[in-house]
């Protein structure tokens, strides 16, 4: 799954502010560590919400390795979310429509938009037609966590 690039700095109040790296005008703010890992993922997710909405593209992470003096903490999405976001990528670079894509995949065109919305839980096969209707499979893979 791709990951974005945070920082978190702490707060001279307490607690952090956390700066994700790609994206500069991504700013929250979390009480401790592991509330600013979820404030972190939040953002993003609002962040990418917003261009979904709007038609614009999602970047692609950059791999961020060092800054000055400051850690840097992996962001990664959920995967549903990691899978609607290539979806989507591939879907603005397909230049067709909704509901052409709609009609290759055999559902009704409101439920194209289901399949962008990071806020709607879509049904796996429904996200592999679509994938497969452009042209590609979702690959799933996994790794140690260690």
């Amino acid at each position: 799954m791709p990951s974005y690039s945070a920082i978190f700095e702490p707060d001279r109040r307490g607690g952090f502010i956390v700066r994700i790296l790609e994206f500069p005008n991504i700013v929250t703010q979390a009480e401790s560590l592991s509330e600013a890992r979820e404030m972190a993922i939040d953002a993003v997710r609002t962040f990418f919400l917003g261009q979904i909405a709007t038609g614009a593209p999602i970047p692609e992470p950059r791999r961020i390795t060092r800054t000055k003096n400051r850690a840097i903490h992996r962001i990664a999405l959920p995967a549903l979310d990691s899978a609607k976001i290539a979806l989507y990528r591939l879907f603005l670079s397909s230049g067709l429509r909704k509901a052409q894509l709609a009609r290759q995949i055999g559902i009704p065109r409101t439920h194209i938009d289901r399949l962008f919305d990071l806020r709607h839980a879509s049904r796996l096969d429904q996200i592999e037609a679509a994938f497969a209707a452009l042209g590609h499979q979702l690959v799933i893979s996994a790794k140690s966590a260690a």
